[in-house]
């Protein structure tokens, strides 16, 4: 069974982008083009004539990157799986040892 994709155009900043996606996807690509155009605007309002625009499209890289490690932080379920493991081992052999 073929994807269902779609060809739309995203406006990111000063340009239109034609991308095709899945259907289910164009939302989270709409609300990643506003996203970065957002945080552009701001940068460039901030540096614009004194900083490049190369450099400002990296600070915006470097500002979405870090929303994105912060989230993928608190979304991360090894040290929890850890503590489980060892408390669930130390109550089996606690279980173990009584029987």
């Amino acid at each position: 069974m073929a994807e269902d994709k779609l060809h739309i155009r995203l406006h990111v900043y000063d340009e239109e982008i034609e991308v095709t996606v899945k259907r289910e996807d164009e939302e989270y690509y709409r609300s990643a083009a506003k996203l970065i155009t957002d945080r552009y605007n701001a940068y460039a309002q901030a540096y614009k004539g004194r900083k490049s625009e190369h450099i400002i499209s990296l600070m915006t890289l470097v500002d979405i990157a870090l929303l994105y490690q912060k989230e993928r932080s608190h979304n991360d379920t090894a040290p929890y799986d850890n503590v489980l493991t060892r408390l669930t081992k130390e109550i089996e052999d606690a279980l173990g040892s009584s029987r």
